[in-house]
């Protein structure tokens, strides 16, 4: 089954879990035409809020059988802070699943996950997936302290190993997931590099795989007020198989790129080299 389906989703449980809000809902079909990476898109405020523009977020976990998806999330502004505060027998509009997911590789490789914040929330479904391809798993987990780090504990089930930094020291080694990534490259030997955070430190994440001689693939964190690829207020430079640099939709063709692929220094820009650029 492909395609997104939109559904009214009933709120099942909403919980705390650290830094970050956790919430399951009953929404048929969905999960079914899940992949790791692909994310819904949540109306928020209610049928008469000025809030026009849906929420983003990536899902977490996704179950076929009791037809539920969870997502994380943190509370930003007025339209996370009202989703936050919704209970169990709510219900909200959803529209999933949307994106381009991760890919597995071509045969079972090492690979290491990395993730930032609760930008590991789409990355343990991806090692349960890449687990079952017969691949070995190797996660780092990282944040600013320790309340913002989310999935260890499944993380700690799931993976051969697990490292986790904290900026402040609060949790695991002090410092940042690059700062552990080179070694851990080396002594896995890993064939593939997924991650999942804010955008600087996928740029680097996706330098140091480059460095190790494996492939990269991160899902970017780029603003979607649509989620459809109707708006484009999420595009960035991407270079295609042509090698030529397009401005791509990271709702539609993303959220997950080849690492290698994304011109970071220009995000935010439109290259002047782009197919359709202003001359």
């Amino acid at each position: 089954m492909r395609g997104p389906l939109q559904v009214q989703a009933e709120v099942l449980a909403v919980r705390r879990e650290g830094a970050y809000t956790a919430m399951t809902v009953r929404a048929p079909g969905v999960a079914q035409r899940t992949g790791p990476g692909h994310f819904v898109a949540v109306q928020v405020g209610g049928p008469q809020s000025a809030m026009l523009l849906r929420r983003a977020f990536a899902i977490f976990g996704a179950d076929p059988v009791r037809d539920t998806v969870e997502v994380v999330f943190a509370v930003h502004g007025k339209g996370t802070a009202w989703l936050a505060e919704r209970c169990a027998g709510d219900v909200l509009d959803v529209v999933g699943p949307l994106g381009t997911p991760f890919r597995l590789p071509p045969r079972a490789v090492p690979a290491t996950l990395v993730g930032g914040g609760y930008g590991s929330a789409p990355l343990l479904p991806l090692a349960e997936a890449l687990l079952a391809h017969g691949c070995r798993v190797d996660v780092v987990l990282g944040a600013a302290c320790a309340d913002r780090l989310f999935g260890v504990a499944q993380a700690q089930r799931l993976a051969s190993s697990v490292v986790v930094t904290s900026d402040d020291g609060s949790a695991g080694v002090r410092g940042r997931v690059t700062d552990v990534l080179p070694d851990l490259l080396a002594r896995t030997g890993s064939g593939v590099v997924y991650a999942c955070g804010p955008m600087g430190m996928l740029r680097a994440v996706a330098g140091l795989a480059a460095a190790a001689g494996a492939a990269s693939q991160v899902a970017v964190e780029e603003s979607m007020a649509c989620g459809i690829g109707v708006c484009m207020t999420c595009v960035l430079p991407v270079v295609g198989e042509d090698g030529l640099t397009r401005m791509v939709r990271s709702c539609v063709e993303g959220p997950v790129f080849a690492g290698d692929r994304v011109r970071w220094d220009d995000v935010g820009t439109v290259p002047a080299d782009a197919v359709g650029a202003p001359r």
